[in-house]
């Protein structure tokens, strides 16, 4: 069996270039779509139909497919709003056991996200009025009383924000039972809105922010110390220090402190307790590229050797297995992925395929637009790389003609054992040729009846430019590095979908 979840029968449909499509049943679409969301418009959707064909596909699909999927997108793709739209659509339609306790208490990783998936169980309840929360789901509110058993003060200080749902209101409408003694203390401070103030690089900076100076120069001396005292603190998450690069650059801390930027930031323990996803380096990267500091060298430098650390897990193919990455530069894929995200579609597509290129040792990579161009490149310089591909896209142009990549392997006969096509998957022929990429597919079969086609759906429209079902095609979706776990899968001969369904919640 390689995958036993699609139609029996054709589905031919067009793709949104107009072009020849397929469609994928209802939990791979849902599968798809939600690991490829930020719940942002996309350059073919925007975010309020997006989030409708989600609630749409999550009627059509199984209630613990739905749970496990929630689990899945949190604990393994690392994404935290779309999973909180699954357990709040989830509290729809199933109610009668604990399923929706159990999803609640797996995705809740944050105290934060207690108020977090309040607020969207309001939005997606469309409650108004004083008591917006009022008549919450039995099973949300089991699930939320778990939740609010694993934080402590600190973590609750953290996050205790004035957004519009409140901690405070969440633990009067939750009701939560303290575990003990220590606990029911701090859910005391939170009801009186007594909560320490935790020390953090937020609110040390906030308060220095609000400290008055007789000059500029005193500032920027007070501020140095504090980015100073804040990396010796070792206060300060990894993610917020690649968010803060820049700052501390500028702020000119001394050598010795971004030393110790640069150890952290490149130490194999912390990358891996990061579980950042691969574009926040890529993001970290470009926004201190061009510092004026004689620092900055070094922190590439870093920023280099953590995506190295991060790549080191990936299995990749040796010497014996030829490979072929094709990175999809077309006009669809330059759309960021969030409104305040400068990182785009594009960018995660070259991410994602030079983590692959380094972890290969017979590969050829390139990008294909209009045209198709092979563009080799170093192996341990995945950062950089991306930046020449993205100075070169313009070489290519901006359509999606993905069959020209297969194309030149037929003209010049070659055989590969695996393509590897990172893409929105609005695969279209802007020549007017009408050579549709399965028919392209289908001819390099003829000559190379081993190869296998692998699509990265970056984008999750709900449909692809080849019949999956057959000719040794495999589609695997998301931003996370967490991909080419599920391609080691495939190559066991296991899919997303079995992964997912082989969750314990």
């Amino acid at each position: 069996m390689k995958f036993n979840y699609f139609f029996k029968k054709d589905k031919a449909v067009q793709n949104y270039e107009a072009a020849k499509a397929f469609v994928m049943t209802p939990e791979y679409e849902l599968y798809t779509a939600v690991v490829t969301t930020g719940l942002s418009a996309s350059f073919y959707e925007s975010a309020d139909k997006r989030l409708a064909r989600i609630q749409a596909l999550i009627q059509k699909c199984n209630p613990v497919f739905v749970a496990k999927l929630a689990h899945y997108a949190r604990n393994t793709m690392y994404l935290r709003s779309v999973p909180l739209v699954l357990v709040t659509e989830l509290a729809k339609v199933n109610s009668g056991n604990d399923l929706v306790a159990k999803t609640v208490n797996a995705v809740v990783q944050r105290a934060d996200e207690i108020t977090e998936l309040l607020a969207c169980y309001q939005m997606a309840n469309k409650r108004t009025g004083t008591k917006k929360l009022n008549r919450l789901s039995k099973q949300m509110q089991k699930g939320l009383v778990l939740a609010f058993n694993k934080f402590d003060e600190y973590q609750f200080g953290k996050y205790n924000t004035q957004a519009e749902v409140k901690l405070r209101d969440a633990l009067f409408l939750v009701h939560p039972k303290a575990k003990d003694e220590k606990q029911q203390l701090i859910f005391d401070k939170i009801a009186t809105q007594n909560l320490d103030t935790p020390y953090t690089w937020e609110t040390e900076l906030s308060a220095l922010g609000q400290s008055k100076f007789e000059s500029d120069a005193e500032r920027n001396v007070a501020f140095t110390g504090k980015w100073e005292e804040l990396i010796d603190s070792k206060k300060m998450g990894y993610m917020a220090l690649l968010r803060n690069l820049r700052n501390i650059l500028e702020a000119k801390v001394s050598s010795a402190h971004m030393d110790k930027v640069c150890q952290y930031l490149s130490d194999t323990t912390a990358v891996a307790h990061s579980k950042q996803l691969p574009f926040r380096f890529l993001a970290a990267y470009r926004e201190v590229k061009d510092v004026k500091s004689g620092q900055v060298s070094d922190v590439l430098d870093a920023l280099e050797k953590a995506v190295m650390i991060s790549a080191s897990n990936i299995k990749g193919f040796g010497a014996d297995t030829a490979v072929v990455i094709a990175c999809d530069v077309s006009g669809s894929m330059q759309k960021p992925i969030s409104a305040k995200s400068k990182v785009l579609l594009y960018d995660i597509g070259l991410m994602l395929g030079m983590l692959l290129q380094s972890r290969c040792k017979n590969v050829v990579s390139g990008m294909f637009g209009n045209t198709w161009k092979v563009i080799n490149m170093p192996k341990r310089s995945v950062l950089s790389n991306v930046n020449e591909y993205y100075r070169r896209e313009g070489e290519v142009g901006y359509a999606t003609n993905g069959h020209l990549v297969l194309e030149d392997l037929i003209r010049r006969k070659v055989l590969v054992d695996k393509v590897m096509m990172f893409t929105d998957l609005q695969m279209w022929d802007n020549a007017g040729t009408k050579i549709a990429f399965a028919h392209a597919w289908g001819t390099y079969k003829l000559l190379a009846p081993n190869a296998k086609l692998y699509l990265f759906d970056l984008a999750g429209y709900g449909n692809t430019p080849v019949d999956i079902r057959e000719n040794d095609v495999h589609l695997i979706a998301g931003w996370s590095d967490k991909i080419f776990d599920v391609l080691a899968a495939v190559e066991s001969a296991e899919s997303a979908l079995q992964s997912i369904h082989a969750i314990e919640l």
